[in-house]
């Protein structure tokens, strides 16, 4: 190979280096650089206030100063929903003469009519109080662990059902007339479970054959009582019983003639009579001997 030939070679080969050197430089460098940042751990922390301002803050989600009405003998149901709880523990007092009742599931008060109704996870804690009566009327206070402790209150009111027979005290029927007797159920906070008639002592819904018919509607708090054609045995003391409200009495009367209330105001007693007349003739008598 001539000198020429060995010269212009190396040219080439010279060339040909610069030019792959030249290309591969910064692609190495790119994915040196790629490489590194894709294994990279970096880690960062959001600022203090961002971390608090972010946890969600407990609150009641049942209203303050609620009222709950039940009626006497019934279950009272004292809602109290707490949101974002956390470690909080609920207790329920009793403000009249701030008694103590529940703490978390536990009933501290020697009445063990009072417990409190949490299902796990629930939001709820409820004060349950059975069978209530009149002195349970007052002020409750659901209170939360916390600092300081935050709390809501309550009002149970507590009313008493009672029964009423529509009409006056006494009806007045001649025989063969219908007797209809209404029985309401009023200041009740719950339907009554049945309606019972009572015929002096004697239970009659179910005397069909003494021709009495009972309908009772517990949703309406209604019970009627028909006699279509009474006689001399219907005549008594009629009382309606709801088995959760106070009953209610009528006396019914059977006569034959006039009505026994008209005559008595009407016409006058036989016995005052003879006392005005035995009056005059002593006065007469005394006038005389004078």
């Amino acid at each position: 190979m001539s000198v020429e030939s060995q010269q212009c070679l190396c040219f080439v080969v010279l060339l040909i280096h610069t030019v792959i050197g030249a290309g591969e430089g910064p692609t190495s460098t790119t994915a040196t650089t790629t490489r590194i940042e894709q294994n990279e751990l970096t880690v960062s922390f959001p600022p203090l206030e961002d971390l608090y301002n972010s946890t969600p803050e407990k609150h009641f989600a049942t209203e303050n100063n609620t009222v709950v009405t039940s009626q006497t003998g019934s279950t009272a149901l004292l809602p109290c929903v707490i949101r974002n709880i956390g470690d909080g523990i609920v207790s329920w007092i009793r403000r009249k003469d701030y008694h103590l009742l529940t703490v978390g599931l536990t009933t501290y008060s020697s009445d063990q009519r009072f417990q409190a109704i949490h299902l796990q996870h629930s939001e709820d804690w409820t004060l349950k109080v059975r069978f209530v009566q009149k002195r349970d009327a007052g002020v409750y206070e659901c209170q939360v662990s916390s600092h300081p402790p935050t709390s809501i209150f309550l009002r149970l009111d507590v009313v008493e059902a009672r029964a009423q027979i529509s009409g006056p005290t006494e009806k007045y029927l001649k025989p063969g007339s219908t007797l209809r007797l209404q029985c309401s159920v009023v200041q009740t906070t719950e339907a009554p479970a049945f309606v019972f008639w009572y015929h002096n002592s004697r239970m009659i819904n179910y005397d069909a054959e003494r021709g009495i018919n009972v309908t009772t509607d517990p949703a309406q708090r209604l019970s009627d009582l028909l006699i279509p054609a009474a006689s001399a045995s219907h005549a008594g003391n009629y009382t309606c019983v709801p088995n959760n409200a106070v009953p209610a009495s009528i006396y019914v009367h059977i006569f034959n003639g006039e009505n026994p209330a008209a005559m008595q105001s009407s016409s006058p007693s036989p016995f005052g009579f003879e006392i005005q007349s035995c009056l005059f003739l002593t006065v007469t008598r005394f006038i005389i001997q004078r």
